[in-house]
């Protein structure tokens, strides 16, 4: 059978009205169709042997150049589209869009929902999965990091927030490149580059190239919600939008509980590493990094063989490519539901009008770096132009009560999310000093000790001719002693002090025992030799099981949320949905006042994240669908970036509070928690709306 392509007067929109979304004997056809073909049409879905035959469901390509100019002379001639005011091409682009917004939902319902949309439920879920690993993983090997390095208070501060700058920054950028270079190919470029500086990271031994490592990572991972909330969105229907989107949300969480497991299994095993020489060390807290970053890896190997947005393709002018990949979703699913014999009956698809951009210049006579630099400052200026499209009259509103509800919920969600680990490690603390140990006027002579002083400290005490070997001193302090010809050999140390002693004729030989920890202490003839490099610290202790517990169980303490916001999603609307838990949320932390103990903490923990989640999940969608295709990933970066500012003041706010007071973190998450859940409600509804 020769098969020809006819060129249908369907697809020209640019030559008359859009009739209308309906298919008719399988098309979707405008109201333009001769009345002379319908006999053609229906021979052709009988299956007649003509050489002009075109069966139903196959496409009809874009006409040929000639034959739009012999229909173009047949017509009364039209004006130029340069000639015509920019004003006027617009409005026609926004009804196009719309048009397209109505044909493309008829679309994706016939597409069906299977085994297409779980697969890439799969691999857009393990890139989200990595995204949760990126939050929690520094906060897990910091207190092992911190001795490798030798870190300060302040560098593990800055260490802390430098995953948050970079994930604000790359939402930011990878969103705005989302809308103009592709969903799939920007996915790829920021896995790749979290993928490659977080393994990276694992290997450096400086404090230095580890922040900046762990900041390109962050900057890689931060594209990831823009784009994945964004791509899978334009292959669901209206009416699976909402409860898929929450389902994929789960993956954020699986993240979480990953990383808190592999830290539980791998990083106390200190001695899971190797050394080379002195200088370089691969402890157990770097293989966890290395295991930290397989969720991503899997996630970018699987994208290779996902196809492109085709309402993104269809955005930029690409019909032949987005009817493909149509096609390929329909019959995938079809084949799955077992109707293979099922066919896909569109044939013609809405065009967007394509407004002229400035693209580049010197294309041939430029050289190639400034052809690149011309491309670059290209795409820069069409981002910035998406960014300010956020803030025109039409969207002003929304953008900004959206802002103001990202933010106060980022502010409290995660200044808790680090105050609750504080204020346990504050609660073990003061419990460990309530059982401290005190000697007073004790006098020690010719003794050896070769055994580990811990939690204790020693007033007015005398020492003379003590032998120190071998020793590990462990918050203890030695106040107002003597130490008189005295040996210390091989001892290491962890937050112990001398104060106010007087060392005499005494030798301290390959110590960590530093000039800071002795404080306003007199030396006579005290000598230092060949002291001990680095930071030469107890692990035991700081990775303790439960700061790993503490992880896993906020995480694992969403799992209702998450089920009850996607069964509801569709049923109660977003709006509802982030109002009530947020200001359900807010209730929850005034509880925090009875939490007087590590267990309590952890109960109202777990109780705080199980009910903010929904209102995370019902964010996520109305971002989606209250944005334009063309803006959609934008929009959602722009928001985004602004919730990791919100994290970043939560964790600097509130961390400083912890032993001071409880009351300023749990008003101010509170009244944050109240402002935006009744902000949310001026918001629109989006349940019934199509995805423009």
């Amino acid at each position: 059978i020769n098969k020809v392509n006819q060129v249908s007067d369907d697809y020209r929109y640019q030559d008359g009205g859009y009739g209308g979304y309906a298919p008719n004997d399988g098309y979707y056809q405008s109201g333009e169709e001769p009345a002379q073909e319908e006999d053609a049409q229906s021979d052709a879905t009988e299956g007649h042997d003509e050489d002009d035959e075109v069966y139903e469901g196959e496409y009809q390509g874009i006409p040929h150049p000639d034959d739009l100019k012999k229909q173009k002379k047949k017509k009364a001639p039209e004006v130029a589209d340069e000639f015509r005011d920019h004003a006027d091409l617009m409005a026609e682009k926004m009804e196009d869009e719309e048009q397209l917004a109505h044909q493309y939902e008829n679309i994706i319902e016939e597409c069906g929902h299977g085994r297409f949309q779980w697969m890439l439920f799969t691999v857009l879920g393990l890139a989200l999965m990595a995204d949760g690993v990126e939050v929690f993983v520094v906060g897990f090997v910091l207190p092992s990091a911190e001795k490798d390095m030798c870190l300060s208070r302040s560098n593990k501060g800055m260490l802390g927030l430098i995953v948050y700058l970079g994930m604000m920054l790359g939402a930011i950028m990878w969103g705005g490149l989302a809308d103009k270079l592709g969903r799939k190919k920007c996915l790829i470029l920021s896995l790749s580059i979290n993928a490659s500086f977080a393994f990276l990271s694992s290997f450096v031994q400086g404090y230095g190239f580890f922040l900046f490592c762990r900041l390109i990572s962050g900057f890689g991972i931060g594209g990831t919600l823009p784009i994945v909330f964004a791509y899978f969105s334009e292959f669901l229907s209206r009416e699976k939008r909402g409860e898929h989107l929450s389902w994929l949300c789960m993956f954020w969480m699986i993240g979480a509980l990953y990383a808190s497991i592999m830290a539980w299994s791998i990083i106390p095993h200190y001695g899971w590493g190797f050394s080379m020489g002195t200088n370089y060390h691969f402890h157990s807290w770097r293989v966890f990094v290395v295991v930290c970053s397989l969720p991503c890896i899997a996630s970018l190997v699987a994208l290779k063989f996902m196809p492109e947005s085709p309402r993104f393709l269809l955005e930029i002018g690409k019909h032949d490519e987005a009817w493909m990949i149509l096609k390929q979703v329909h019959d995938t699913n079809m084949r799955a539901k077992g109707e293979p014999e099922r066919v896909f009956t569109v044939t013609n698809i809405k065009t967007p009008k394509q407004i002229d951009e400035f693209i580049e210049i010197q294309c041939s006579t430029g050289t190639w770096y400034q052809r690149s630099f011309v491309r670059v400052t290209t795409t820069l200026k069409q981002v910035m132009d998406n960014v300010i499209y956020c803030l025109t009259a039409q969207y002003r509103m929304n953008t900004l009560f959206l802002a103001i509800v990202w933010f106060s919920m980022a502010l409290s969600y995660y200044g808790l999310i680090v105050w609750f680990p504080d204020m346990i490690r504050y609660y073990q603390e003061e419990a460990y000093k309530s059982r401290e140990k005190v000697f007073n006027g004790e006098s020690v002579k010719d003794i050896t000790f070769n055994f580990t002083l811990e939690n204790q400290i020693h007033r007015n005490g005398t020492y003379f001719n003590d032998k120190f070997i071998k020793m590990k001193f462990r918050d203890v302090t030695f106040e107002d002693s003597v130490f008189e010809e005295c040996y210390f050999e091989d001892v290491t140390s962890s937050e112990t002090f001398f104060k106010n002693c007087t060392i005499i004729k005494t030798v301290f030989f390959n110590t960590d025992l530093y000039k800071h920890k002795f404080v306003e202490c007199k030396f006579v003839n005290a000598t230092f030799l060949e002291q001990k490099k680095g930071c030469h610290m107890d692990f035991e202790r700081d990775n303790d099981f439960l700061v790993y517990l503490v992880g896993f169980l906020g995480s694992l303490s969403v799992l209702p949320g998450n089920i009850i916001s996607a069964l509801l999603m569709d049923k109660i609307g977003r709006i509802k949905m982030i109002g009530g838990s947020m200001l359900i949320s807010a209730v929850c932390c005034f509880f925090l006042f009875f939490g007087n103990s590590e267990s309590a903490m952890i109960g109202w923990q777990c109780l705080f994240c199980g009910t903010s989640i929904a209102a995370w999940n019902a964010l996520d969608v109305i971002t989606v669908e209250l944005y334009p295709t063309h803006k959609r990933a934008t929009a959602f970066g722009i928001l985004n970036g602004l919730c990791k500012i919100g994290a970043i003041f939560g964790n600097a706010i509130f961390a400083s509070f912890v032993g001071i007071t409880k009351v300023v973190p749990i008003l101010l998450a509170s009244s944050a928690l109240v402002a935006g859940g009744l902000l949310a409600l001026r918001l629109p509804e989006t349940r019934d709306q199509v995805l423009m």
